[in-house]
Order: C-alpha cells, then sequence, then structure tokens
C-alpha cells in the first residue's frame, strides 16, 4: 500500500470547530472488526462494550498554553511562536513564524513587554532555539500563552478552549496538542466505568509536533516520526499485565496510548514499565501486541493517525466506516465524535 490509498473526501463543514456543550454526548461509531459491522450511538454508550475485566487505559498528558504571540523588540512586527519543550540549560525549542524575521539574536516581547525570549539559533527542521530573561517560564507562559488549537480549527481560543482542550484526567504538563480521543469523557463516566469493575489505567505521553506532522513519502516505510517522550509506571504496567492475566482486554484511549503500549511491550505481549523517547510509526501491515480494542476520534487524510488506525482494523474497513461516517454527518477532528474499534 502507498500513502494514496489513505485518502478520502471530508466535506470542510464537518470539521468540528467548537466542542459540544457536554462531553460525552457526542456520537461513537461501534466499528466490529469480527464482522464487519458498524454501529451508530452516543458516547456514552461505550460502557456497553467494556466487560469488568477489562483495562481502559488513558493519556494523563496535560496540554500547555503553548502559542506565544508577541511582537518584535526592534521593529513591533507581530511574531508567534509554538513552544514545544525546554531543553537543558533552560532554553526552549519552539517553532516560530513567519520563519524571515526570526534570525539569531532577534528579541521578542510577550505580554505587552512584561517579559522577553531571544532568538539563540535555529536548529534542524526548522525548529528554534529560544531563551528567556526570566526564571519561572513554565508559570509565564502559562499566563500569557494560548491554547494551541490545531490549524483546522479556524479561529482564535477562546476561555471555554482552556478547559475542553483539556482531558478531564490531564495532569502532567508538557503536550502542545490534547490527546483527543480522551475528550470525550466526564468525571462521572469514568466514575462509572470503573463502578463496573473495569480498571482506567493511566500512561504518559506528551503530545508534539512529531504525532501531527504529514506523512512525506508515499513509500510507507521510508517515513518517521519525532520522538515524543513517554512513561509507563511499575504500577499500571502490572494492573495492564494482571487484566490480560484474567482474559480482559486492553482498551487505548487514542492513538498516543497505542504507540506508548506498543513501545513497551515485550514480544510475549507482557506491559512492561518504562520511560524514554518514542518514535514509533505504525503503519499497514503490523502485529499488535499491547492492545485489543482502539478508541479515537477521525484523522485527517493520509496522516499518521490515520495509518495507525488501518493498521488496527484494516485499510478497507476503515476507509468504508470513514465513509459511513461522512454519510452520516459525523463531526470530525480533535473537537468531532469518536470511533470504538472492537
Amino acid at each position: 500500500m502507498r500513502l494514496a490509498d489513505f485518502d478520502f473526501d471530508l466535506p470542510p463543514e464537518l470539521i468540528a470547530q467548537y466542542p459540544l456543550g457536554r462531553r460525552d454526548q457526542s456520537r461513537l461509531l461501534v466499528l466490529d472488526r469480527s464482522d464487519s459491522s458498524i454501529q451508530h450511538l452516543r458516547f456514552d454508550d461505550v460502557r456497553r462494550f467494556l466487560k469488568p475485566e477489562d483495562a481502559l487505559v488513558v493519556n494523563r498528558t496535560r496540554v500547555v498554553h503553548a502559542r506565544l504571540r508577541g511582537r518584535k523588540a526592534e521593529t513591533g512586527a507581530e511574531i508567534e511562536l509554538l513552544m514545544i519543550r525546554q531543553q537543558e540549560g533552560g532554553r526552549w525549542l519552539a517553532l516560530g513564524r513567519p520563519g524571515r524575521r526570526l534570525s539569531p539574536n532577534t528579541v521578542v516581547e510577550f505580554a505587552g513587554g512584561r517579559f522577553r525570549g531571544t532568538i539563540v539559533d535555529k536548529v534542524e527542521g526548522g525548529r528554534l532555539l529560544v531563551s528567556f530573561a526570566v526564571g519561572d517560564t513554565d508559570r509565564l507562559i502559562e499566563e500569557a500563552g494560548e491554547v494551541p488549537l490545531p490549524p483546522y480549527i479556524r479561529r482564535r481560543p477562546n476561555a471555554e478552549d482552556a478547559v475542553r482542550y483539556q482531558t478531564v484526567f490531564a495532569r502532567d504538563h508538557g503536550a502542545i496538542a490534547a490527546p483527543t480521543a480522551g475528550l470525550h469523557f466526564t468525571s462521572d463516566l469514568l466514575g462509572s466505568i470503573e463502578a463496573s469493575g473495569t480498571a482506567v489505567a493511566s500512561i504518559l505521553l506528551h503530545v508534539g509536533p512529531g504525532t501531527f506532522e504529514p506523512v512525506r513519502s508515499e513509500e510507507l516505510g521510508q517515513n518517521s516520526l519525532e520522538p515524543e517522550y513517554y512513561e509507563v509506571d511499575r504500577g499500571t504496567a502490572a494492573e495492564l499485565r494482571k487484566r490480560r492475566r484474567i482474559g480482559g482486554r486492553l482498551v487505548a484511549v487514542g492513538t498516543t496510548v497505542v504507540r506508548t503500549l506498543e513501545t513497551v511491550v515485550g514480544q510475549n505481549g507482557e506491559i512492561r514499565s518504562g520511560r524514554g523517547w518514542s518514535g514509533k510509526f505504525i503503519f499497514p501491515p503490523y502485529e499488535f501486541k499491547a492492545i485489543d480494542a482502539l478508541l479515537t476520534n477521525f484523522h485527517l487524510p493520509k496522516s499518521s493517525l490515520l495509518l495507525l488506525v488501518a493498521a488496527f482494523a484494516g485499510r478497507n474497513l476503515v476507509i468504508e466506516a470513514y465513509r459511513a461516517a461522512v454519510a452520516e454527518r459525523y463531526r470530525f477532528y480533535s473537537y468531532g465524535d469518536a470511533m470504538l474499534i472492537l
């Protein structure tokens, strides 16, 4: 298969621009691999498909207010930085635009001049190294930055996005985009799932720019993903191994969970603890060892996320499900509806 095999037609009006009033009232397309059947339900119906022995695995990363808008100190020209992560020595790795205005030694003022950043260098991939003349840059970025909504949401973020572009189980700061499959859960829904016996376990993967970079080569095996930081603690790994032993399934909430678990799983299918950087790029054909079911949003054509989903459920079945979702007027992408693949 080639990249062109993972294209589909999507009317632009189906790209969700705002979240629904209630997280768990989005729609849920249930795709069963055993008989290729499709059901159209509501998201809180997900409980019907979880068994007491199962484990629902979520990503606890928390989205940083990573988009900073400022002005060049010298000229007043508008500048935008997307802060990726802090490096050793206190400098930050960032993406900037317009790139032509951001040469080394450029000073940018933020928050009406309350603090400044200096472009130290340009590095591989068009990234920038930025140095700030303050100590607590995490706090300043949270106060002065914006929620980094993806570019297909064609509006500036508002106060609601600070809450809704964050999962209810978000804990560890470090992501520049939300693990969007988790956005549908409420605390009450998670509580009812746990009350039924299903475990809710969390891993960590800080979503970085690699998740959303375009797949560039038509030859799938010639592509790669930029590594992202992950953690699977010992307690979580032990719980997931226990669930497998008693016949339960590991139900991954989102592609970030899939890539993390497929990074730490052993050849025998045993989930191990660990931390590090994963550039796991999953595309068809691929033998999954760590997960048994997948809950995910609808993804962009020819994206690495769609390739992962197609590797799990089969290219033809996934494209058929996407066409059904378009025909049924599902909402797509980050603030859109969800699909459960059994």
